[in-house]
């Protein structure tokens, strides 16, 4: 008749115990970022208000032929025109905000699980960092044509001086030159594609 020993168990040594503990509280911290995205959450809302509001005035004008305050010396169109300008201004920023709140929480935070949904977005699959970062600097690129563009209008009655139109294109350029530079980081960091045989 065999006698069996007893498995012996390894103590954990406290340093290993230890560094584990702080590990799982630097990982858990990255929970603080919930309020930030909670917060976004409420700034869309504003900007849903400032659309309706920015909507109105436009209908306001259109319809009733009410002139729109600092929008006196504009012509039909050119007030049209830029009521519209600030309408896309407004669903520029919320996209780009929608594109940081869902992007940035699936990224940093935690997984949204949204595998078969419908609504689903194309580019949350792949999402990363760095398309994250590519990503906003194309809508900010966009929001800055936006300005650039209702400037050159209020420029053509006169409000906009020459050295203030100079500057927002010197940052406009300045937008485009440094998402150029983080799509090409993006590319060089992914490596060369693979080679075709011939």
């Amino acid at each position: 008749m065999t006698s069996s020993t007893p498995a012996t168990v390894e103590p954990v040594e406290p340093s290993r115990s230890y560094a584990r503990s702080v590990s799982s509280l630097i990982f858990f911290s990255r929970w603080l970022q919930l309020p930030l995205y909670l917060g976004l959450i409420v700034a869309q809302v504003v900007y849903v208000w400032q659309f309706l509001k920015e909507l109105w005035h436009l209908i306001d004008f259109s319809l009733f032929g009410h002139e729109i305050h600092g929008m006196e010396g504009f012509g039909t169109e050119a007030t049209t025109m830029l009521i519209v300008l600030g309408l896309v201004d407004v669903v520029m920023i919320s996209n780009l905000l929608i594109m940081v709140i869902i992007g940035g929480y699936e990224t940093f935070v935690s997984r949204m699980r949204l595998d078969g949904h419908p609504d689903q977005p194309e580019w949350l699959n792949h999402v990363n960092a760095n398309v994250l970062k590519t990503k906003l600097a194309m809508s900010i690129i966009g929001i800055s044509s936006i300005h650039l563009l209702r400037t050159f209008i209020e420029s053509s009655v006169g409000d906009v001086s020459a050295e203030t139109m100079m500057w927002q294109t010197i940052i406009h350029v300045a937008f485009v030159a440094s998402a150029l530079a983080l799509a090409l980081i993006d590319r060089m960091s992914q490596g060369p594609g693979p080679r075709n045989p011939h």
